[in-house]
């Protein structure tokens, strides 16, 4: 089992026992914002279900169905688990505003506060090591789970901090109002996930600092008649894909021009990876 399937099936786990005991203190002391966290990390849960999978599916080799090979589906997985993350904000506020009506006052405040602080702890090493390993692979479905237990973080801090004020001033009507802050947080975390998980899928062009460094590279095998033009670059998964037309002389042979070729997709897999490069040979005559 790789690395990335090892990282994720962590997630799995460390969201189950946050699940179980969000849920008992929430039902326990009726606070609906612990119960937001509970729901939090449901949905933390199904992201990192779909992660887990996606990054077994996307690290398959290329077959005839799909011969650039199975990297999107961890930007599919990412879209997904931004929208469902929606689905949770929308249901917390929905728990909230029902929470200002019923006016019920929180019992156990100490149990919620241990156990948002629980969370935030757990979290905070699990979303440490999924970042890690999502840099290493440069994978989004990773990033995406990593990123969905770093908001964790933060509203669990939020909601200790909110039950630690309610019982110096029992003042109750603050669980519902953190409850809703925890849901725009939320919301905004959802935006950057399908926004970044989005664009691979409609292949938008490698970040600028990628197209820097092949511009770079290619520069150095620039001299005499050889250039190049028309460069066009796509993202799938952690993969990257990159073409471009190479211009040599009309003598040069074809081992010679094969031979350069090598040596250009050397240098470039040695500074950009995991890249995959598909090099246009045409004589400097024919430039269109």
């Amino acid at each position: 089992m790789n690395k990335k399937v090892k990282t994720a099936r962590l997630s799995i786990f460390s969201n189950l026992f946050l699940i179980v005991i969000k849920i008992v203190v929430g039902i326990l002391s009726g606070s609906v914002s612990i119960i937001s966290e509970a729901i939090h990390s449901t949905i933390d849960l199904v992201a990192s279900v779909i992660a887990f999978f996606s990054v077994k599916v996307s690290g398959l080799p290329p077959d005839k169905e799909h011969p650039y090979g199975h990297g999107k589906i961890e930007n599919v997985s990412g879209v997904v688990e931004g929208l469902l993350i929606l689905v949770a904000a929308f249901w917390i506020v929905y728990e909230a505003i029902k929470k200002f009506v019923d006016h019920k006052p929180i019992d156990f405040l100490y149990l919620g506060i241990i156990v948002m602080s629980v969370s935030a702890i757990v979290n905070f090493f699990v979303s440490r090591r999924l970042y890690k390993v999502a840099k290493e692979t440069d994978s989004i479905a990773l990033e995406a789970d990593a990123l969905h237990l770093k908001t964790d973080i933060y509203t669990s801090v939020g909601v200790a901090i909110g039950m630690f004020i309610i019982w110096l001033t029992d003042l109750h009507v603050l669980d519902p109002v953190i409850a809703i802050l925890v849901a725009l947080i939320i919301l905004k975390e959802a935006y950057s996930l399908i926004r970044n998980a989005y664009q691979p899928l409609v292949d938008v062009a490698l970040p600028d600092e990628d197209l820097k460094l092949v511009d770079e590279i290619l520069s150095g095998f620039m001299q005499g008649e050889i250039s190049y033009h028309k460069v066009r670059s796509r993202k799938s998964g952690p993969y990257k894909y990159l073409d471009f037309h190479l211009n040599v002389p009309g003598g040069m042979s074809v081992k010679e021009s094969h031979n350069l070729c090598d040596k250009i997709e050397l240098g470039l897999k040695s500074k950009i990876a995991p890249l995959d490069i598909n090099i246009h040979v045409e004589p400097v005559k024919d430039i269109d």
